[in-house]
């Protein structure tokens, strides 16, 4: 019998028979299903370290047909998320995503920390909802080998006068190269800055640096499109209730 021993998130839970759960959980080495015999039992040890968006320290064991929990010890459990349903609407958006572009036995160390440093972002501050989520998406694509070019135009290399983002070529052209780009979205400097600084910062300083509304604004349509481009999905946010 297999014994594992993990951090990990949990992505999403389910009810099965009278008092147990049924939980997938992100860890550093991918998704893992498992179950979670009488979590829900009000006196169950197991009941705060198994809920939606709980990160903690779980020891799994391997039965006949999948992993159970034998124990946890919970680290966050984002609190301000659960009592906030715009905060739970983004960070539920959040998931599905990343939901989306992980699976089982695949190194998620950097998508985990991620998924972990965006959270802490919509449940511990006040920055804008959107601003957020533009950045996680942003940087995601990075983390999956969509990184944008960011640095020069991807048609002739030059680093002068860009003013364009090409959607269709993966990343910036200058203003002479963007009017054969019928579908490049035109920038400011400072959307083209807060860019280069997302794809290029440090994982735990990506949401460090200010924006206006109107760059914001850029900066949301951007990624948006090319989230949805290259992940072949509209995503949308979606009411909870």
């Amino acid at each position: 019998m297999g014994i594992i021993k993990t951090k990990g998130i949990i992505l999403s839970e389910s009810n099965m028979n009278d008092f147990d759960k049924m939980l997938t959980i992100l860890t550093p080495n991918g998704k893992i299903g498992c179950a979670a015999k009488g979590a829900r039992k009000p006196k169950s040890l197991l009941m705060a370290g198994t809920q939606f968006l709980c990160f903690g320290e779980y020891m799994l064991y391997q039965g006949t047909s999948s992993y159970h929990i034998n124990s946890c010890d919970t680290i966050e459990l984002f609190y301000p998320i659960r009592t906030d349903l715009d905060k739970l609407k983004y960070a539920a958006h959040v998931t599905k995503i990343i939901n989306d572009v992980t699976d089982e036995n695949q190194n998620t160390y950097r998508i985990l920390q991620l998924f972990l440093n965006t959270l802490y972002m919509i449940s511990e501050t006040d920055k804008d909802l959107d601003f957020i989520l533009s950045v996680f998406k942003l940087r995601l694509l990075c983390l999956l080998g969509f990184t944008p070019q960011i640095k020069t135009c991807t048609n002739c290399k030059t680093q002068d006068n860009i003013t364009h983002f090409s959607i269709r070529d993966n990343g910036f052209k200058c203003e002479a190269c963007s009017k054969v780009d019928k579908g490049a979205i035109k920038i400011s400097d400072s959307t083209k800055t807060a860019m280069q600084y997302i794809v290029l910062a440090d994982p735990k300083k990506i949401f460090s640096f200010q924006i206006s509304e109107e760059n914001l604004q850029e900066l949301n349509l951007v990624s948006n499109l090319y989230f949805n481009e290259k992940l072949e999905k509209e995503y949308k946010l979606e009411n909870l209730f």
